[in-house]
């Protein structure tokens, strides 16, 4: 007497998860490939990590000169342009150089994405992480450089982590959305090329909030994100009098919302997009 054999339930399995594998595993993932690119960029150079000061260093120097001895624009408004500049363009440079480098990064990994199950959020994350390693090293240039212009320390420095975390989620949800969307759309890393330019020109950092004289054009200057963080910054770092904190240069709290909403729907987008692409990645590519 034969028993028919029971015919196995055929089931679709999923490709790999943003952040499949568990957190103890996704953390060691991040940690180490973090780590690696970082001795990676400047292994065999000359100069080493300090081509990543050097970068933004000769930048600062050419728009110091342009908008203090040219248009006079830092030097008529700012007590301390040259330090005010020096710290934007170092925490711009961390935005714009982790988000045009997560791009193209888990094209750049398809051969361990096609033949690797891991939890794919780890390849923009690591290069956003890299970037912070090289921004921690430039914070203590940059100030060594407060200290030199005459800027006293104050309570309010304690508080700058705070904004560098704010800095840091939405550089990454930035950089997780463009990488996976990079891998169906190579239009992307063009367009955010100019798109990071322009954002360069909407953040504070040429010059001060205060340089419109026009209450609706500061409003509007804060609708970015990164305005509000980086004049925040400025207010807890250099301590001007005169400077307005965010709420003030928003023109209160509640024209703040707009800003954070735009934070917030970015970050829920980029967490969306990932999870949803991420399962397939590997056939996009």
């Amino acid at each position: 007497m034969s028993e028919t054999a029971a015919t196995p339930e055929l089931r679709e399995v999923p490709g790999p998860s943003a952040l499949g594998g568990g957190r103890q595993r996704f953390l060691d993932l991040l940690w180490l490939i973090s780590v690696t690119e970082f001795k990676r960029v400047y292994f065999g150079t000359v100069l080493g990590y300090l081509w990543s000061l050097i970068r933004p260093l000769m930048l600062f120097g050419v728009l110091l000169f342009v908008f203090t001895q040219v248009f006079r624009i830092g030097s008529d408004q700012v007590e301390h342009y040259p330090v005010m500049l020096l710290l934007g363009i170092v925490l711009f440079t961390f935005f714009q150089e982790s988000t045009t480098n997560s791009v193209t990064s888990v094209v750049a990994q398809e051969g361990v994405v096609r033949k690797t199950q891991f939890p794919r959020l780890v390849i923009p994350l690591a290069t956003v992480l890299t970037g912070a390693f090289n921004l921690g090293l430039n914070l203590i240039v940059v100030f060594v450089f407060v200290l030199a212009f005459g800027v006293d320390p104050t309570w309010t420095w304690l508080l700058l982590p705070v904004a560098l975390a704010f800095l840091f989620v939405f550089t990454a949800a930035v950089s997780a959305a463009l990488s996976v969307l990079y891998v169906r759309f190579r239009d992307v890393a063009i367009i955010w090329i100019v798109v990071a330019q322009m954002l360069f020109y909407l953040t504070p950092i040429l010059y001060p909030v205060t340089a419109f004289e026009n209450t609706t054009r500061e409003q509007l200057l804060m609708l970015n994100p990164l305005a509000v963080i980086f004049e925040q910054v400025r207010v807890w770092v250099l301590a001007e009098p005169g400077a307005p904190s965010a709420v003030e240069a928003a023109g209160g709290i509640l024209h703040l919302i707009p800003a954070a909403a735009i934070f917030v729907g970015l970050c829920v987008y980029a967490v969306w997009i990932f999870n949803r692409e991420a399962p397939r990645i590997a056939e996009d590519l």
